[in-house]
């Protein structure tokens, strides 16, 4: 594993709390240490131990450049946007687990149904790694907002659901390798 990066916040920002989920703000000046740079975000923890997310969006304050999702195909068609939404979510990451939430086993499902307007309905059912997570609706709303960025998608609904509950052996073979699991 990759030494930890030491870095001093160039501005306040807002930021998620882990586990918890809640929102909060660090000031400019404060040190965090770089935990995780995956996905779209980036997990951080502070001098006084707390675990932060701060959005891609807001990557200037840690010195970094923000991600910027690609898609694999640039049709619109049902097969293309499916394609394309399991390739989105291989970008959101647990913030405290660096594998994504697909390698995971995560997510259940994804539908892509046409409609009217020449685009596309589409739909997700995941889990959580345990019920009651405070990630929970920021892990769900990572999915959503990036499979509305794809071409081709008119509306998205992610349905959190907790039957069948989540365990490890639905992680793929890569990420309990990863996790060193295996």
């Amino acid at each position: 594993m990759a030494a930890r990066e030491t870095i001093t916040l160039t501005r306040d920002v807002n930021v998620v709390m882990i586990p918890d989920g809640n929102p909060s703000t660090l000031t400019q000046g404060t040190v965090v240490t770089l935990h995780q740079s995956l996905g779209n975000n980036y997990t951080v923890v502070t001098d006084y131990g707390h675990m932060v997310r701060i959005a891609s969006a807001d990557a200037d304050v840690l010195g970094k450049e923000p991600h910027h999702l690609e898609t694999v195909v640039t049709e619109t068609d049902p097969e293309s946007v499916e394609k394309n939404c399991w390739e989105v979510m291989k970008t959101v990451y647990d913030p405290e687990i660096p594998v994504n939430i697909v390698d995971l086993g995560l997510v259940y499902g994804c539908y892509v149904t046409p409609v009217e307007s020449g685009k596309n309905r589409v739909q997700i059912q995941m889990t959580l790694t345990a019920p009651g997570c405070g990630m929970g609706p920021v892990i769900q709303g990572d999915v959503e907002k990036s499979i509305r960025a794809l071409p081709g998608v008119e509306s998205v609904d992610v349905e959190v659901v907790l039957d069948p509950p989540w365990s490890r052996e639905m992680m793929s073979e890569v990420a309990q390798v990863q996790l060193g699991l295996y």
